[in-house]
């Protein structure tokens, strides 16, 4: 589907998503007259809220499943960060931990016109990390707005912090893969595999191929990551935060008032 949104509706409605960051009240959904009804619209809308929020150094990239199509949203240095971090709860609307993997890419992979075989995307990865996700809504209300329109705003993105990780080994089993989340000290998850989308390198190897095109594709020292492997935990503020992957690495991170 086309993008049916005029360039002027682009640019009027990232800055609707902006003004939120900085403020504004959170919105129901983005107005009918700049809403996206396509991939396209809502990509066109999330680059340009992305050229205001500041240089990509990195990506969100997931798929509802092994089989659907990924979707994907850049993400800015605002929002990244090294374990150990802290958080802070105050400005958020709500706040969800994901237990995730990110891929540290140490070659760059632009566009061009072949595609990029997975080989030479797993080449490219210089090492993997454990990660934690803090996901929340820049509207008013949990998926209140429509999928595009999520899509449009970075999809829930809210920070990411990247923790220990190996060089080299970035194939990961997603069925078998231990992965472990310590809440307050107390294990709350504790799990074999879990990520829906199934093998990360199916989603990286979509984004070198043009999800990433429209941005300057995979730039070196990108961080990738590639979704949920325990599913959403909504957290309250006060709360240590702990994600562990057996033989990757792990994440810590303190969600404060």
């Amino acid at each position: 589907m086309i993008n049916h949104l005029s360039p002027d509706m682009i640019e009027a409605a990232a800055e609707r998503l902006l003004a939120v960051r900085n403020g504004a009240p959170r919105l129901i959904d983005l107005p009918v007259s700049m809403r996206p009804t396509s991939w396209d619209a809502a990509y066109a809308i999330q680059d340009a809220l992305i050229e205001r929020l500041g240089p990509v150094v990195g990506w969100k990239v997931g798929a509802a499943d092994a089989a659907a199509e990924p979707f994907r949203s850049a993400l800015t240095g605002q929002t990244v960060s090294l374990s150990p971090a802290s958080v802070a709860h105050a400005g958020h609307n709500v706040f969800g931990i994901e237990a995730e993997t990110v891929y540290r890419f140490d070659k760059a992979l632009p566009p061009r016109d072949k595609p990029y075989r997975d080989e030479e995307v797993l080449e490219a990865i210089g090492s993997i990390h454990a990660a934690i996700e803090l996901v929340d809504t820049h509207f008013a209300i949990w998926k209140g707005a429509s999928h595009l329109s999520q899509i449009a705003d970075q999809f829930n993105h809210a920070h990411l912090i990247i923790g220990s990780g190996r060089e080299g080994g970035a194939l990961v089993d997603a069925f078998n893969q231990p992965v472990r989340v310590v809440i307050n000290g107390e294990t709350f998850i504790e799990q074999r595999g879990g990520n829906a989308a199934g093998p990360s390198i199916r989603m990286l190897t979509w984004l070198a191929n043009g999800g990433a095109a429209s941005l300057g594709g995979l730039k070196e020292g990108t961080y990738v990551t590639t979704g949920s492997w325990t599913g959403l935990t909504f957290v309250a503020p006060r709360t240590h935060v702990e994600v562990t992957f057996e033989g990757i690495g792990s994440a810590v991170v303190e969600i404060t008032e």
